[in-house]
């Protein structure tokens, strides 16, 4: 749980709950099962156990949705930072029907549910036709190959918002339709052992975005040893003339056609 976040995209993050298992390739250098071991939690994988937090920790949504009330604003909230809130297990069912009750109960807060797991949506949403004007659904597409897939079972369930998080971005995956997106969320890898990421595979994005009418937010550039810079760059890296921060995190040292952080209209 972290009132103000650090993740560039929203305001607070909330965790109904701790753990996951790995689905696919961009699970591979997951920063919150890294986390979770640093921390002495074993809670990753199919069989163990997840961690489960009191009401203190519940309580802290209606405090942010108090604030924002009191300040005319809304808030994004970013869910499960460190969770899949569609991960498919009858110990979560109990969890979600909590976190449900939780978003209807704090109407100035926006919440931003990102998956891996699309499929499990229409299954596990309290709603069908009618869409919650608080929640925004959102897919992780790190290749081709799950992008189409994945994209098809985001647009089938009703949301405020439904938007793309291509993190990490492991290939170009356009041309693509953008049909039914109204926000995409672009990065690269960062941390130990961090996968290329192409700025040509951002510009790709932007590009696509435009052409669509589709906000379009450029999170990070990934780590910086695996940025493909020209050779001037690469030479005053060597040297230690210039010297880039860690994750490609500080956009004052991206190029400038790639500076976007736009964010989706909303409906009063």
């Amino acid at each position: 749980m972290t009132a103000n976040s650090k993740i560039e995209w929203t305001h607070h993050t909330f965790n109904p709950w701790w753990g996951c298992q790995r689905v696919s390739p961009g699970c591979e250098h997951c920063y919150a099962e890294a986390f979770a071991k640093r921390t002495g939690h074993g809670i990753w994988g199919p069989t163990a156990d997840r961690r489960f937090f009191g009401d203190k920790h519940w309580a802290e949504p209606v405090k942010w949705n108090r604030l924002a009330l009191a300040a005319g604003e809304r808030h994004r909230v970013f869910c499960a930072s460190m969770a899949d809130v569609f991960e498919d297990r009858r110990d979560l069912d109990e969890q979600r029907i909590r976190l449900w009750k939780l978003i209807a109960a704090t109407p100035q807060l926006d919440w931003l549910l990102l998956t891996k797991r699309p499929e499990n949506l229409l299954a596990m949403v309290p709603w069908f036709d009618r869409p919650w004007s608080n929640v925004w659904l959102g897919a992780t597409v790190e290749d081709r190959r799950r992008a189409t897939r994945r994209m098809s079972y985001l647009c089938r369930v009703p949301a405020a918002i439904h938007f793309l998080s291509l993190e990490p971005l492991l290939e170009n995956v356009f041309p693509m339709s953008l049909d039914g997106i109204d926000w995409v969320i672009v990065g690269g890898e960062s941390g130990g052992g961090s996968r290329p990421f192409d700025l040509d595979w951002a510009r790709n994005t932007v590009e696509s975005c435009r052409r669509a009418g589709v906000s379009v937010f450029v999170k990070q550039m990934g780590d910086a040893s695996v940025w493909p810079l020209d050779d001037a760059a690469r030479s005053a890296l060597r040297s230690g003339r210039i010297r880039l921060k860690p994750k490609g995190g500080d956009w004052n040292e991206w190029p400038a056609d790639l500076r976007i952080r736009e964010f989706p209209s909303v409906a009063p």
